[in-house]
């Protein structure tokens, strides 16, 4: 070995280093499966499971618009199919120049169901980007623990 300690499968905290990396690639490389004739405006998006695994998903269209889903969910959506309820982080990805790409409200909800305490990854098209803790993005939420009140 290296002299270091096995790394553990399921590091607390945020994604470091190359686990980022891979984060943010996959995100990026999502984008490119976009299925957006209409808006023109492709974005990808990759989900870190608390396992480790990563979940990928685009945002897919429909002539009949409001029957379209946006990437964040559509990774969700995979991941939650093959088993995975436990989320530590999301990246998403656009070709958005001058701003950070964020995830509608609808998404958000999506998002928020499987907790708070989470990081979303927000990028710019070359690649920068910032990091907001879900309950930043969606502040006063509601979730499954207020149907047990």
């Amino acid at each position: 070995g290296n002299g270091q300690p096995p790394a553990p499968t399921a590091p607390p905290g945020r994604p470091q280093g190359e686990r980022l990396q891979l984060l943010l690639r996959r995100s990026r490389e999502a984008k490119n499966c976009a299925y957006c004739p209409y808006s023109r405006f492709p974005v990808g998006a990759a989900l870190l499971t608390a396992g480790g695994e990563i979940f990928s998903g685009c945002n897919v269209e429909n002539a009949c618009y409001s029957l379209g889903v946006c990437a964040e969910r559509t990774a969700i959506q995979k991941a939650i199919s093959e088993g995975h309820t436990s989320f530590r982080a999301m990246a998403i990805a656009s070709d958005l120049g001058d701003d950070f790409i964020v995830p509608c409200g609808a998404c958000r909800q999506v998002m928020r169901e499987f907790g708070t305490d989470w990081d979303v990854y927000l990028t710019k098209a070359d690649g920068t980007y910032i990091v907001k803790r879900l309950e930043e993005l969606l502040p006063l939420s509601f979730g499954p623990e207020d149907l047990k009140k």
